[in-house]
Order: C-alpha cells, then structure tokens, then sequence
C-alpha cells in the first residue's frame, strides 16, 4: 500500500496534478507516518505554493532534506533567520549543508538578503565548485559584483568537475553491479534455494499469460479475480505491499506484465518464446516498484533504453536491438497479449537489467531515473513472488548473463569518457560566452558586454534571455532605439517571458512612446498578472501620463507582489520624488539598496533628494556611491560634479565633469554643467564656447540660451543678452523658468546684479 500512494503521489506531481497529490499523500502520511514521507508531503505543498503548510509539517524534523525544504519554505515566507538556524544548526557547528550545491546556494541567497555579502559570496563560490552548472549561483556573483572571469569558472577545472560526477555515478553502478553477482552466485550455489525458486517459478507460469488491457489493468477470471478484488478488472495500482504479499495467496495477486524484450545470441536477461522456454533471472533480484504510465510516455522510454539513436551506441547494435524488439512483440502477440515493449517503464525491468544499462549509458541514465520516477528498492527474498524469477536448468547462465553485461558496460567506458568531456567542453564553452557578457554587464562595462554577446551562435543570441541582456545595455549606454530594437525582438522570441520587460517600459517612457508603452503594459497583464514587471510597466505608463499618484499605486503593487524586486522600490521612490514627498522617497531608496546594495539608480535617487534638499555633503556622498557602483554613466558624474561644485570644489568638479562628456559626448547635461562652472569662475570666453558647441547637441534647451543671456549681461552686452533672453522664452520653458528668464530681463541694465540661477 505504501508503494503504490507513494508512486501515485509521484506520477500526480509529474503531471502537475497538485490538488491529488496533496491528497494521497495525507492518506500516504496517515497509514505510514514517517519523516521520509512527511517530506514528500511538505513538497507536494510547496509546488503548488504552500510555503506555510510545508512550514508547519516540517517544524522540528531532523533528517537533512528535511531541514533543507523547511530552509525553502521559510526563505519563501521571508523568515530568513528560521532558515539559515535550519541549514545551519545552532547546536551542530559542523553539520554539512544539506543537498550539497542547492544548499550552498540557498544559504548564499539568505546571507545575502540579511546584509551578509561576503559569507554569501563564500557559499555561491561553493556551490559553483560542487556544481559548474549551476547558473544562478554564478548570476548571483554577478549581480553582487564579485564574479570572477567567466573562463576561470567555467574553464578546465570545471570540464574535470563534470566527468568526475559522471565517473563517480559510474563507479557506483559499477560497485552494485558487482554485489549483485556476487550475490547472485551465492544463492545458485545453494540447492534448497533452486528448488525454491523453481517451485514459485511453476506458480508463477500458471499466471504468466494472463492478458493486460491497453491501460495496464489486468483482467482476471474466474475464482482468483473473486478472492482478489470482486470484480473482474483489477488496477496496475492493485499490487499487494512489500508486507502484505508475505500473507497474500499468489493466486489471488496478478502479476506484473512481464517485458518479453529478446536479444540474439540468449543475451537477454528477460526473454520469452512462443514455445514456452524461458531464461530467467535469479529470482533474489527485485523488480522494482511498479507505476501508471501513459503510453506515449511508455514509448519514449522504451526508445531511450533500446533505440538509442544518439551516438552512445553503434548503429549494428541499435538495429539489433530494434529487431530483438520486434521479435519480442511477435512472440507476446502469440500468447494472447499485447506487444509488452510499451510496458517497458511502467512494470520496470528487473534491478540489474537496469543497472547494466546505466553502465553503459553512463550519467543520462541517472537523469531518465529521476524523469521516470524509477526507485531501485532493496533485495527482499520474502518479495520475490512480486518479481521477474523465471528459472533456466543451469543456475550459473544467470552469472554469465550478468558477466557479459558488466564485461559490455567497461568496454565502452572509454568512450562514454570522451563523449562526457566532449560534451562537457561544448555547455561549458557557451557558459563562458553566456557568463563573460553577464559579468560585464553587471560592471557595467557596456561596451564590452555587447562585444562579447555578439560571440554567440545565432540560435543562442536570438533567444529571449540574451536580447533581454543586450536591450539593457543600450539602456545603460542611454542608446534607447537600440534598446527598444533589442526588446522589440526579445518580445518577438518570447512573448511569454517577462525578463526585463520592466526596463523595456523605462525605455519606453524614456521615448516618450505612449501607445507603444500602453500596448505593453496591457500585454504584461494580460499574461500574468502576479508578476513585478507587469505592474512596473503599468506604473510607467501612468507616470508618463503625469499621473503620479496612480503610478505610485502600481508601483506598490510591484512591491507588494515581490518585496525583493528592487526596480520596484526605486520607481516608488521616483514618484515620491515627483511629488515632493522626500521623506517616503527617501524611504522607498533605502528599502531598494537593502535588497541590492549594488543598485546604484537608488543611490542615484538619493543623492538627488539631497541635492535639492541642498544637503551638499550627502548628496556628494550617494551620487560617489552610485559612481563607484558605475564608474561609466555620464548622468552619474554629472551629478557627482554638480555636488562638488557646490560645496566649493570647482577644481575635482571640472574633472568629473570632463569625465561625464568623454563618457557620452551626446548626453547635454554634463556640457550644461561644465559651462555653469565656468561662469562661477568668471571664465566667461569658455563659458560661451562650451554652450556653443551644446547648442548643436541640444538646440531648442531653453537653459542653454538663458545661460547664454546670463553671461552676455556680466559682460554688459545687453542687446546680446535680450536676444538669447528671448529666444529662450520662445522655446517654452517651464512656468518657473519662465518666472526667472523674465526676472532677469527685467533686471537686465542693473549694474552688478547676478543672478546665479535662471
């Protein structure tokens, strides 16, 4: 009974069906009540998003994957300090993190959201030398800026990593494979043990042709399917417990369907011929757990297993397999039963069958045991009525059978060797690529990041996460139609993913694209309405529309759905900001940084509430924050410089002001800047020389010309003065630039009157 709720539990969750999961495995928990099933329990419940429900079952358990998904459903309730006590023991200093790499990675994320950069650094580096693939812990390096070169990560220590685990999982089949003909030795050499076996074979054969319907029911007949079940179709799920079948009559017990898959040559651990002979396998070898499976996905196994298509194995043996395979549904066809080859990964070859393959197969056949939901069980002999144990007349066939599958499994392992590190070398090599661009672009080293995205194959760069990437570059490089070209396509690639749609809005409202922004916002929302990014472009297209007050709600409901969104917590704090609501603003940048402390648009945000707070000095300080974040936007120095300037430090605010125009020559505001600098240092030539050359960059900015106005009345050419003055007004200011422009016209023939700010 527990196997079958167990496997019921796994094959509900295979196909998403939450709701009987959850259900069965109650039943499941409350006829066996044990920790190993309260943790399938607990993650039933987590994947349908009941982090509270798996809290509350796993509190207080011990066992390691027990404490790691407790771990995991704190982290999802943010009770961030219950689960590092649950990876970390108090009381177990040394205790190892459980689940090896993810729980590295889980314990780096927990560091890093409590503030602890530098442990959360040592646990993601951890959890990239456990595992090379694993991507997020290097994409967490990254956004914390502390990744190293992408080719030292994923370079030749990583290529060795990999063929390790393979060689390791081999090693490991390899050493079962061994006990499991020892042992099989042993009991042939046994004469009580054959007779044994041979007197459960000949209740077995009294059953053998009992045919099974397309769904893998068996249809019993007669007095046994009355004593069995009261009905004449008994489920594949029927299967008596491990315990149970001890008390059963096998009578009563339909059997397996059996996989009648012959090899030429009497190579096959499993065959069965029209005629009746069998060759058998010791009957000591457990079939495993037996489960429902549909059969497309019957097909698909018994592809892998036998077919094979790919390069792991020759072509002759794959033809001889597909002949075996055909043969072996004549000869199932001929005893009234349907062709059992599509039984393949629901009754489960016998332990060794399965094992040898995984010899040869190497580390995929670990993977398509996981896929499958296959769990090897232990030997039981007090089982062996519920497993394959077909007799032959000499007991030492069974060891020969067993050698030639072991003697297979080691002639090929040379190659298995050179296709593992061929492979390895190929994912490892596009993880560089992928992870080089990744790191630049965190650095903001823009330029770089593209050329190095620009490697790619064109199958890999067209996908919707690389153009993501690259649409944010050319928004740091305030190149917005390239970035709004790159987004376009990454929308075209995959319309479904949401990866950096909330830039793609900024960029948008940037462009003062209001249809295309609004088209969307209404898109994002029509295809998930519980996600940040979505909300986030909504919000923009309100704050497009002046309509602050309702971009700020949206961007609180980004917020809300997701408090470690930290974009979301800077736009709250922009429209803050644009309602002069300096305290909540101030409060909305803070909440951000502790998020990402690397954020730097909100030390950005900051330092511009200080400068109009005219708190000089902690302007200066977050704008140099923001600066040592991203040492290359112009916008940033040009701030930064404003700052210097006035707390009285023309000298170190000329240079960042340099800076800021070699950094982006098109960006007007550090020129605008530099010429302000210039008037206070009554350098009034250079002054009108840097506003000339703006003019071409920028020529309907009505501060260029009221600048211009303002130096030509220090020089007393008040004509000079009135024109710029009033060109200035035609290009419609704002309504306070238009009081200040007026202002000084109005002052223009007063001697010695400057006016420090038009």
């Amino acid at each position: 009974m527990e196997t079958i709720l167990t496997d019921c539990v796994h094959h509900s969750l295979r196909h998403f069906m939450y709701r009987n999961a959850i259900f069965m495995c109650e039943r499941l928990c409350s006829e066996f009540p044990s920790e190993t099933n309260l943790q399938l329990l607990a993650g039933c419940f987590l994947q349908n998003n009941q982090a509270y429900a798996a809290y509350h079952i796993l509190k207080g358990t011990q066992m390691a994957q027990s404490r790691y998904l407790f771990a995991i459903s704190c982290f999802q309730m943010d009770l961030l300090h219950d689960a590092e006590a649950a990876l970390c023991p108090p009381n177990e200093p040394g205790a190892e993190i459980p689940n090896g790499a993810a729980g590295h990675y889980l314990l780096g994320l927990i560091y890093r959201y409590t503030d602890r950069r530098r442990s959360a650094i040592q646990h993601f580096q951890q959890a990239l030398s456990l595992d090379p693939l694993m991507w997020c812990a290097y994409e967490e390096l990254c956004v914390l800026g502390a990744a190293e070169d992408a080719s030292s990560v994923f370079g030749e220590a990583a290529v060795l990593c990999i063929q390790k685990q393979c060689l390791h999982n081999r090693f490991e089949n390899l050493q079962t494979l061994n006990d499991d003909l020892n042992s099989a030795s042993a009991r042939n050499n046994n004469p009580d043990d054959v007779r044994s076996r041979q007197s459960k074979q000949a209740q077995i054969n009294n059953l053998r042709d009992i045919p099974t319907n397309y769904h893998g029911q068996v249809n019993l007949g007669g007095p046994a399917s009355q004593i069995a079940n009261g009905s004449s179709n008994i489920s594949f799920y029927n299967t008596p417990s491990p315990v149970a079948a001890q008390n059963l009559q096998l009578s009563a017990i339909a059997p397996p369907p059996l996989c009648r898959n012959t090899q030429q040559n009497g190579s096959s651990l499993n065959s069965l011929g029209t005629d009746g002979s069998r060759s058998t396998v010791n009957p000591i070898i457990q079939a495993p757990r037996r489960k429902f499976v549909d059969e497309g996905k019957l097909r698909k196994i018994s592809g892998r297993l036998f077919s094979d298509s790919g390069p792991r194995r020759s072509s002759r043996l794959a033809g001889e397999t597909g002949a075996n395979t055909n043969a072996s549904g004549a000869g199932a066809a001929n005893n009234g039963t349907t062709n059992s080859t599509k039984y393949l990964g629901g009754s489960k070859l016998n332990s060794i069958t399965f094992r040898s393959m995984a010899v040869r197969k190497g580390q995929s056949f670990a993977n398509e045991n996981i896929d499958e939901g296959i769990q090897n069980e232990a030997f039981d002999d007090s089982r062996s009525n519920a497993s394959l144990s077909v007799s032959s007349s000499s007991p030492s066939s069974d060891n020969r059978t067993l050698e030639q599958g072991a003697n297979k499994s080691v002639g090929g392992s040379l190659t298995n060797d050179a296709k593992i590190i061929n492979g390895a070398s190929e994912i490892l090599g596009l993880l560089r690529i992928l992870g080089e661009g990744y790191r630049l672009s965190c650095l903001f080293r823009c330029q770089d990041a593209l050329d190095v995205y620009h490697k790619l194959p064109y199958k890999h760069y067209s996908t919707g996460w690389v153009l993501s990437q690259v649409g944010k570059v050319y928004f740091e490089l305030v190149d917005y139609l390239e970035a709004d070209r790159a987004f376009s396509l990454a929308r075209h690639a995959s319309p479904h993913s949401l990866e950096g749609m909330d830039v793609y809005s900024t960029v948008l409202y940037h462009l003062k694209e209001d249809m295309k922004l609004s088209y969307l916002a209404q898109e994002l929302i029509s295809t998930d309405r519980l996600a940040p990014q979505s909300w986030c472009a909504m919000g923009n297209c309100y704050s497009l529309q002046k309509d602050h007050e309702t971009a700020l709600k949206n961007f609180q409901r980004a917020v809300q759905l997701n408090p470690r969104f930290a974009y979301a917590h800077t736009l709250c704090g922009h429209e803050y900001v644009a309602l002069e609501d300096f305290e909540n603003g101030i409060k909305s940048y803070q909440s951000a940084l502790r998020v990402d402390s690397r954020h730097y648009n909100s030390w950005y945000g900051l330092g511009m509430i200080y400068l109009r707070q005219e708190k000089f000095e902690f302007s200066e300080h977050h704008f140099r924050m923001a600066f040592q974040i991203n040492p290359r936007s112009s916008v940033v120095m040009s701030y930064l410089g404003t700052s210097l300037h006035a707390l009285k430090r023309s000298e170190d605010a000329m240079m960042m002001m340099e800076k800021a125009i070699l950094a982006d020559k098109k960006n007007p505001l550090p020129m605008y800047q530099k010429a302000n600098i210039l008037v206070s240092l009554e350098r009034f030539d250079e002054a009108l020389q840097v506003l000339e050359e703006l003019k071409e960059y920028a020529p309907r900015e009505s501060s260029v010309y009221a600048l211009m106005g303002k130096i030509y009345k220090r020089r007393y050419m008040h004509e000079k003065a009135m024109l710029h003055f009033g060109l200035a007004l035609d290009l419609k200011p704002s309504a306070a630039d238009v009081a200040t422009i007026k202002a000084a016209i109005e002052k223009l023939h007063v001697p010695d009157e400057i006016e420090d700010n038009l």
